[in-house]
């Protein structure tokens, strides 16, 4: 998301390079290309016209010190500007009640089931909520079968009605479920259509006046464009919601929604769906994006998201087996276990700074990690613990019952080694007296 935008912005950035100071003259040029890039990422035309003003005022009134460039200086300017038009702060979700009751609405296909199972899960292991998950799309048999299959993964309980046409009461049933249960969070799942219309208006209006929601939260498909904008302004006039949550914003889409959305409808992004993966939900955090925009990358989040899979007492025994050299493919296999737990690769690594622009063209496979997992599997459990024992037979067995190389295998085999080394090296040092004391 957002990489040619971002190259875009860069290039803009470039006109001002050499300059001595900011003019009237050279900031316009940047500006018009600034405008043209947002645009061409499908930026509402009034949202980037009156983000190039908003800059350019704030770029004329601005002295450059001796020590910053006006290049970097416009950078600074044009980050705090998107900073601000996605939001300014970040937006916290309301359940402060309970049960609290989250509305979820929005059109058909845009991930509003997978996004209501996904928000169970966040707010289940990062708030200690007991969450209860309602299926009121009463017209697709297929919605309730989705919502129950996503329950069950994440170990919540799910309410239905698979006789009832009626989804006000459903909701209203699934509320008292909750308060004789003890559920203290009902996320409320409601039917989409292709496209916006008054039979559906009129029911989760109804739905939303009979449960009185603490949170009303509109999904929308943020590879629609400006239709996700429109679709974002009529929901609104209707409902009334306090937030949006875009999803697959790990698709190939311009972002220009996330950028258009906030200012059209006044109400905040709170939370992002990075991927298919139930882990792959984020709050939404403007200043954060505002970086990855620029191309900072953002390491904060990408911290956040290791902390999310960090066990210190893993990491305890860890450390004692690397420390005697013990380390072995059944602790390897567990570190990459983590990993993939951290969300999509390539997604992970544009988080670090002046690493997205540098793989924008390179694919990064989320099954990278398949052949060597399937080396491992292939090994007896003698094997994986004791790495030294993998004379040439072994390792062409492996290479056999893998599908894959002799050479590979070896490339593996040597690979490992020179990390077991390097963790020996590195637990050794001070760095590595360090890593018991980490606190989650």
């Amino acid at each position: 998301m957002f990489d040619n935008l971002s190259e875009r912005l860069e290039r803009s950035f470039k006109i001002l390079k050499g300059e001595g100071k900011i003019t009237e003259i050279n900031v316009a040029e940047t500006l018009k290309d600034v405008r043209k890039a947002l645009l061409d990422a499908d930026v509402n035309y009034k949202v980037a016209k009156n983000f190039t003003d908003t800059v350019k005022e704030k770029a004329l009134g601005q002295n450059v010190l001796t020590a910053v460039k006006p290049s970097q200086l416009m950078v600074k300017i044009v980050h705090d500007e998107l900073t601000q038009l996605m939001g300014g702060e970040t937006a916290e979700i309301n359940i402060n009640a309970r049960p609290a009751v989250i509305l979820m609405s929005g059109l058909q296909g845009s991930g509003k089931t997978t996004f209501s199972g996904k928000l169970a899960r966040m707010l289940k292991t990062k708030k200690n909520r007991k969450p209860l998950l309602v299926a009121c799309d009463v017209y697709r048999p297929a919605a309730i079968e989705q919502l129950r299959v996503l329950a069950e993964q994440i170990e919540v309980p799910m309410y239905c009605e698979l006789d009832s046409k009626n989804p006000v009461e459903i909701a209203q049933h699934a509320i008292q479920e909750a308060k004789s249960k003890g559920y203290d969070l009902v996320i409320v799942d409601t039917a989409g259509r292709l496209a916006v219309d008054e039979q559906m208006m009129n029911e989760i209006a109804a739905i939303k006046e009979a449960i009185n929601p603490n949170e009303i939260l509109f999904v929308v498909d943020s590879m629609t464009g400006q239709d996700a904008v429109n679709t974002a302004r009529e929901f609104n006039e209707r409902l009334d919601f306090n937030g949006v949550v875009l999803t697959k914003l790990d698709g190939d889409t311009r972002g220009g929604a996330a950028l258009s959305i906030r200012s059209v409808v006044n109400k905040p992004i709170k939370f992002v769906g990075t991927g298919e993966k139930l882990e792959a939900i984020d709050q939404f955090h403007p200043a954060r994006m505002a970086d990855r925009i620029l191309g900072m990358g953002d390491i904060v989040s990408l911290v956040e998201r290791a902390q999310e899979q960090y066990d210190e007492e893993e990491a305890k025994r860890l450390q004692k087996k690397i420390a005697k050299n013990q380390f072995d493919f059944n602790d390897f296999l567990s570190q990459i276990a983590q990993i993939k737990k951290m969300g999509n690769l390539k997604d992970l690594a544009s988080m670090i700074p002046g690493v997205g622009k540098a793989i924008k063209d390179i694919e990064i496979d989320d099954n990278a990690f398949k052949s060597i997992e399937a080396i491992i599997y292939s090994m007896t459990p003698a094997e994986r613990s004791n790495p030294e024992i993998l004379n040439g037979s072994r390792r062409t067995r492996i290479a056999k019952g893998s599908g894959t190389t002799i050479q590979e295998v070896n490339r593996l085999l040597k690979q490992f080694d020179q990390t077991r080394k390097m963790m020996k090296m590195v637990t050794g040092s001070k760095m590595g007296k360090m890593m018991p004391k980490m606190k989650r």
